[in-house]
């Protein structure tokens, strides 16, 4: 098999993979908003994430540290944009909207963000396959939105909760750009140590306050099993594939694979929300993969 070929099935399975996991990360978050705050949440994540990965990048982060002093101004802000924000205004939006609305509006305007940031910063090449694909993909989560009725987008309104997801989704759009430029002298094991360490520091402060102004959480293993979820499976293993696909396929081909997170956002509520699965959803969740199929087709003409 051409090398190509092979590095191409390898970004779009570890896509595919993540956002399986990730969906999950929506449904935590709204499932235990009642039970901690959105800070500590994030909080606890990152912090559980840079210890489980520490063991692994100590000797890489201590050979490459010169390379980090050199690129921390990029380090910072790929921590607060992919790290720090993106998560936490997920959370704080759990406290104001729907889940459903937590996958959806995030999957709509990150595919939007990202194709635009990387064709201006990155001049990464997007075929015209790819820009149909991205139209379909954007045509399937605004169906799921309007729950099957076009008529339903003309009185749509968003909630102080949709638009904190929203605000999310560009700060992943913005994420997803950075990656593609990590400088080749940081190995991608150490990238991810050192902006989970860089992003926990960034909540650190917002942490100690929330604490100090919100009640006690109520800890049970319910509780620690959703963090240990998001910390290892969410944070550790989807980051760690989902830079390897954008390295293998693109940041704008990638961020596509998003538009699954609802998707399997859907099935996964139906199995443990026990929520109704309806026409709607088969719809469009085939519109989405059809867009998915388009935007990975090869297209000879370049935009």
């Amino acid at each position: 098999m051409p090398t190509t070929q092979r590095n191409t099935y390898i970004g779009i399975s570890f896509a595919v993979l993540a956002a399986f996991i990730w969906s999950g990360n929506f449904i935590i978050a709204k499932s235990v908003n009642r039970q901690i705050p959105p800070v500590s949440l994030a909080f606890y994540r990152w912090l559980l994430a840079s210890v489980i990965i520490f063991p692994f990048a100590a000797k890489q982060f201590k050979k490459e540290w010169p390379a980090v002093k050199r690129s921390w101004h990029y380090l910072f802000w790929a921590s607060l944009t992919g790290v720090a924000l993106f998560n936490t205004l997920v959370y704080v939006g759990a406290h104001h909207t729907s889940a459903i609305n937590l996958t959806l509006i995030g999957t709509t305007t990150s595919p939007i963000v990202a194709t635009v940031l990387a064709r201006i910063f990155i001049k990464e090449e997007i075929g015209w396959m790819r820009l149909a694909g991205l139209l379909f993909c954007i045509a399937g989560v605004l169906f799921l939105l309007a729950k099957g009725d076009w008529h339903n987008l003309l009185t749509l309104t968003f909630s102080a909760g949709d638009l904190w997801v929203m605000t999310a989704a560009c700060c992943f759009a913005v994420y997803n750009t950075l990656v593609k430029k990590k400088p080749i002298s940081i190995s991608p094991l150490n990238f991810l140590f050192v902006i989970f360490s860089i992003g926990t520091l960034l909540l650190l402060p917002f942490f100690l306050w929330e604490t100090d102004h919100t009640a006690a959480i109520t800890w049970n293993s319910g509780l620690l099993l959703s963090i240990i979820y998001l910390g290892l499976g969410a944070s550790v293993i989807c980051f760690w594939i989902w830079n390897i696909a954008i390295s293998k396929i693109g940041a704008a081909r990638t961020i596509l694979f998003g538009n699954l997170i609802p998707v399997f956002g859907t099935i996964g509520s139906v199995v443990y929300l026990h929520e109704q699965f309806t026409r709607v959803h088969v719809t469009g969740m085939i519109i989405v993969f059809t867009g998915i199929i388009l935007a990975n087709l090869r297209n000879p003409k370049r935009v």
